[in-house]
């Protein structure tokens, strides 16, 4: 069975696509049995493709993507190994949709998994800014996938 991944950000078009798209190239790329997605913690967007600056962005740095932003919903928590909350409003959302205890330990923010994160380890929303804060967000999501990456090969040999 593969180990499961949902990125989760507020509207689904932006920072959780962006995750999406460099985490599946990762591990893609070294054959890892994983399941890449993400949501939204609200519905605004369902249905739209990603940002056409989180494409450009990713794009610029040599990703590719095929996004159709939906909702996280509540029965979803079963279905995931890993939830990423992009930012600590949508862990407290995540967290008070949680079914238990089990549900509310797989939640945790990307940032984590960056060990020079430092302090502040919300990913920042870049909907009203411009191509810097796109790149910003796609320095801070490649910065943590090391740590990811090591989190999910240790899912998966536990398994």
């Amino acid at each position: 069975m593969p180990y499961r991944v949902t990125f989760v950000c507020t509207g689904n078009i932006c920072r959780s696509p962006m995750a999406e798209a460099i985490l599946r190239h990762h591990v893609e790329a070294e054959g890892l049995d994983v399941e890449v997605d993400s949501s939204g913690t609200g519905g605004w967007h369902v249905g739209d493709g990603a940002d056409e600056r989180t494409i450009a962005a990713l794009h610029r740095a040599g990703y590719r993507s095929a996004h159709i932003a939906r909702q996280f919903e509540d029965g979803w928590f079963d279905r995931y190994d890993l939830i990423l909350a992009l930012d600590e409003g949508h862990r407290r959302a995540l967290r008070s949709m949680a079914p238990d205890d089990e549900a509310r330990a797989r939640i945790r923010l990307l940032r984590e998994f960056d060990p020079e994160a430092g302090a502040d380890l919300d990913v920042p929303d870049p909907y009203y800014g411009g191509r810097a804060d796109f790149d910003l967000v796609l320095e801070q999501v490649e910065a943590a996938i090391p740590g990811l990456l090591e989190e999910i090969r240790a899912g998966l040999k536990a398994a």
